[in-house]
């Protein structure tokens, strides 16, 4: 899938060396994907840029939600030596490129014509002050619901889809011994549950308000306190080893059949068909209870620093391969995902893909399609932190959904100052 422009920017630095020793058509690339269908996924990045001639410096930071990577990053910017790429989620392109830390690869988007074939949500996260700074990879639909198909067959059960159908099911299940819902208990994993109540309850405008406008009308509201009940409730009904797991963990329990259900993003397919199990049928994919109509949305960008010379044409040719139709078909096909650009045909993915395509532009029409909290896309880092905060305490202790709702307001408050 060599492009023509990247073969002419490499052809450009074949012929100089980096003072480190490495080639210059390396990029030393900064992500979280380590999970077994992410590192697939992954390579099929690495695959584009090696038949390029592109040599890529891996930089693996494990930890699903990006919480160490971002820490990692930060020490390498403090300290001047900054990574080719990282991987970034929406909020913090935009807070990266406020401290001016990224470079301006504008050039480029605009000779390809980027902003003709993505999504305006996803370009406004992928530009600052007018410029280019970061290449979308993928849009990710946080607000899935996973279902075993085979439990819920050899028990009778509907998918639910409301939160009282699920709480139900959930009951139904648990009465039988079966763990009704895998969970990993990591402040990105609950706050993931959280946004998906939120909306469920509260609907779109609800979410808007309470989430992404941090209303503390909202966030004090009656609604709001209905989601920590619900969250109270889902507590009950995850397995008592639920404490630290890693995401993929948990999508492995329902695969088994450990647990029937998991509410998670579509990442999860990669780790459904790394399994050989068919999205859609083997494991069903249905909106999280109570979100039919809406879209939660997380995009993983490839942000760009600010580099010079050699770096920055092998950088340059990075973004150019991450950016190709080709790149993006093949890459969301494999980690889940659907492609953000809107010229892409997938009519050959997987039947969840081809759901999440068709709801997504529902939810665009209906001013229903919304940045995900627990996945970078709603609120500052610091107003996030706050809620993650709030939401883990409740989820791992006896605390009151009164005393919750106190506190997400004092503490979201807080932080917005």
């Amino acid at each position: 899938m060599a492009l023509g422009k990247s073969a002419r920017l490499l052809a450009t630095v074949a012929v100089c060396g980096l003072a480190t020793g490495a080639s210059a058509a390396d990029v030393e690339v900064l992500h979280w994907w380590t999970a077994g269908g992410e590192a697939a996924a992954l390579n099929v990045l690495k695959e584009d840029l090696a038949g390029q001639s592109v040599g890529w410096e891996d930089m693996p930071v494990a930890g699903g939600g990006g919480a160490a990577a971002t820490t990692t990053l930060k020490a390498r910017v403090a300290a001047g030596n900054p990574p080719t790429a990282a991987q970034l989620l929406g909020m913090s392109v935009r807070e990266w490129a406020q401290e001016g830390s990224l470079g301006d690869i504008t050039a480029l988007a605009d000779e390809g014509n980027w902003a003709d074939v993505l999504p305006p949500a996803v370009v406004d996260f992928a530009t600052y002050d007018g410029k280019w700074v970061a290449a979308p990879v993928n849009i990710h639909r946080p607000n899935w619901l996973w279902i075993n198909a085979a439990i819920f067959e050899e028990n009778g059960l509907t998918p639910p889809t409301t939160w009282e159908e699920f709480n139900t099911v959930a009951a139904a299940l648990q009465e039988k011994g079966i763990t009704p819902l895998a969970h990993g208990g990591q402040p990105w994993q609950d706050a993931t549950v959280f946004d998906d109540v939120v909306l469920g309850l509260g609907g779109a405008d609800f979410y808007r308000k309470a989430i992404i406008e941090a209303d503390l009308d909202a966030l004090g509201s009656d609604t709001m306190l209905q989601v920590f009940d619900q969250m109270r409730t889902l507590r009950g009904y995850v397995d008592d080893n639920f404490s630290g797991r890693d995401w993929n963990l948990a999508t492995a329990m329902v695969l088994n059949g450990e647990a029937a259900m998991q509410l998670m993003g579509d990442w999860a397919k990669g780790e459904i068909i790394r399994a050989d199990m068919v999205p859609g049928e083997d494991i069903l994919c249905i909106p999280a209870p109570g979100t039919a109509g809406s879209y939660l949305f997380n995009t993983d960008f490839f942000a760009f620093f600010d580099v010079t010379g050699d770096m920055k044409a092998a950088q340059d040719a990075m973004a150019n391969s991450v950016i190709s139709p080709e790149f993006q078909h093949a890459f969301n096909k494999v980690k889940g995902s659907i492609p953000p650009r809107t010229d892409v045909d997938i009519s050959d993915y997987d039947a969840c893909a081809l759901k999440a395509k068709e709801d997504i532009a529902e939810a665009s029409a209906n001013d229903a399609l919304l940045g995900s909290l627990a996945h970078g896309h709603a609120q500052t880092s610091s107003v996030q932190r706050a809620i993650f905060d709030v939401v883990t305490e409740h989820f791992n202790s006896d605390m009151s959904s009164e005393d919750a709702v106190e506190e997400l307001v004092l503490a979201v408050e807080s932080a917005s100052i």
